[in-house]
């Protein structure tokens, strides 16, 4: 997986950047929070992203603030949630905004995003109002919790990673974490996360 570019900003529009990387361009899917940071093209960057890989291609999504990117990833563990639409709801609103209207369930306000219909609009509040609470209660005594959610999606890589050297079709593996750390929770270690795919396989 590809955790950030750190490179020459070849291009940049409203949904795409280009980053330069000893002469490879990485295209990358961005919201709008971030074309609004980018440097002018030619500039030093360095954009934090997510490798989405399907069986047709593969998307690698960017982002400049990492608190951006671990909501981002929140949002894309909602069923329903894929990460196009993701990127369409950090680009509609700020990470501020979307954790005010989860944190107080603001189901109009999620619900205005284009894309999210009423019930997927309730599903991220109840799925994510809990964790957003949790880390605010945690921000509020001093403890950052970017690295608790880069920790998170790390391990899930990593047990990604894993089940398909096992021998486990990407998108079959994909779905079935998504469903044990919907069941068990996010906190599960990559072994763990082995351990329950293998035993429901």
């Amino acid at each position: 997986m590809i955790a950030y570019l750190d490179g020459k900003l070849a291009y940049k529009d409203a949904t795409l950047a280009i980053v330069d990387i000893l002469g490879i361009g990485y295209e990358v899917r961005i919201s709008l929070a971030t074309y609004s940071k980018l440097p002018a093209e030619g500039a030093a960057t360095k954009i934090y992203t997510y490798q989405h890989i399907k069986e047709d291609g593969q998307t690698l999504y960017g982002f400049l603030d990492p608190s951006e990117k671990a909501l981002f990833m929140l949002l894309i563990s909602v069923s329903g949630i894929g990460p196009g639409t993701g990127i369409v709801m950090v680009s509609s609103m700020s990470v501020g905004e979307i954790r005010e209207a989860i944190v107080n369930e603001n189901v109009r306000a999620i619900q205005s995003i284009k894309g999210v219909g009423p019930k997927t609009a309730q599903r991220v509040i109840l799925e994510l109002k809990d964790k957003l609470r949790k880390d605010e209660l945690l921000a509020k005594a001093g403890v950052d919790t970017v690295p608790l959610a880069r920790q998170h999606n790390t391990r899930r890589a990593e047990a990604l990673q894993a089940l398909v050297t096992l021998g486990f079709a990407r998108a079959a593996a994909e779905k079935q974490l998504d469903q044990i750390q919907h069941k068990h929770g996010g906190e599960l270690s990559v072994e763990e996360l082995i351990k329950f795919a293998l035993k429901s396989h």
